[in-house]
C-alpha cells in the first residue's frame, strides 16, 4: 500500500502527443497531494435528491445547497463545497422531467453512491486533440447550463467519454469564462480528504487514463469502484461506488 500523501497525482506526462499535452499546475509545498490538482467534482448518485442530502448531512454536519435543474438532461442537484475549485455534485433524478439523458441509473439507486468524477484541463481544446490522436472515442465538447436558485445562469462545456468504464474514467469540464465555478457558493466547511481508484487490473486502467493525458495510480481491488472520504465538523464521510 502507498500512503495516501503520495498518491494520486495528475499530469499531462507519458502520452502520444507531448505537443498537445495537458498538465496539472504545480502544487504548492502546503497543498494535500491526497487529492488530484485537477479533479473539478466528484458524483454522488441516488433516486431522491434529498435523500442523498440527509446521507451527507447525516455524515459530514453541513447540508448540501439545491444547485439547480439541468434542462433537458432530466436531473438536478445538490452541491457540497470541499475546498478550492473542487466540489461534491448530489446528483439525482428531476421529477418535472420524463427521460435521464445521462446517468439513467439514478431512478433505480435506493442509496447513495458515487457514479463518477470530472476534472477541470487548462485547455479542452487540448483535450479533443489528444483524445483524436489517440483513437479514444468521445463527444463533444457540448454546452450544457443550469440556472441557480438566484437565477444565475452557470455554463460550461463538457467532453465525456464514449466508454467511461462506467464512471471509472473521467469526463471533461471547462467553466464558462462568465460563470462562478460551483465551489465558491456551494455549503462549505468540508473537505475533500482522499479519493481513490481500485481495479482488479490496476495496470491496465492506468496505462487507459494516461491516454487520456492522466497519470493517475490505481489500486489492485477484488472488485472496480470508487472510494472517496468528505471530513466535516461532525466527522468523516465515507464515499464507495
Amino acid at each position: 500500500m502507498i500512503s495516501r500523501r503520495s498518491f494520486l497525482a495528475l499530469t499531462g506526462g507519458a502520452i502520444l502527443s507531448p505537443s498537445v499535452a495537458w498538465a496539472a499546475p504545480v502544487k504548492d509545498a502546503d497543498e494535500d497531494d491526497d487529492v488530484p490538482a485537477l479533479l473539478d467534482h466528484i458524483l454522488l448518485g441516488c433516486s431522491d435528491l434529498d435523500k442523498g442530502i440527509d446521507f451527507v448531512h447525516d455524515g459530514t454536519g453541513v447540508r448540501a445547497a439545491i444547485g439547480g435543474v439541468h434542462p433537458g438532461r432530466g436531473t438536478r442537484n445538490a452541491l457540497l463545497s470541499l475546498g478550492e475549485r473542487r466540489y461534491l455534485e448530489i446528483i439525482a433524478p428531476d421529477p418535472e422531467q420524463r427521460e435521464i439523458v445521462h446517468y439513467p441509473q439514478l431512478r433505480g439507486m435506493a442509496d447513495p453512491r458515487l457514479i463518477g468524477w470530472a476534472v477541470h484541463p487548462p485547455d479542452i481544446a487540448a483535450v479533443v486533440k489528444q483524445l483524436r490522436e489517440n483513437n479514444i472515442a468521445f463527444e463533444g465538447p457540448d454546452d450544457g447550463s443550469r440556472k441557480r436558485p438566484d437565477g444565475v445562469l452557470l455554463n460550461w462545456r463538457t467532453i465525456n467519454l464514449a466508454d467511461d468504464r462506467h464512471g471509472f474514467l473521467p469526463f471533461f469540464i471547462e467553466w464558462g469564462a462568465g460563470s462562478a465555478h460551483p465551489s465558491k457558493d456551494a455549503s462549505a466547511k468540508c473537505t475533500l480528504d482522499y479519493f481513490e481508484i481500485l481495479s482488479p487490473d490496476p495496470q491496465e486502467l492506468a496505462a487507459t487514463l494516461k491516454r487520456l493525458g492522466i497519470d493517475f495510480p490505481v489500486q489492485r481491488s477484488d472488485k472496480a469502484r470508487l472510494k472517496a472520504v468528505i471530513t466535516g465538523p461532525q466527522g468523516d464521510l465515507q464515499l464507495n461506488s
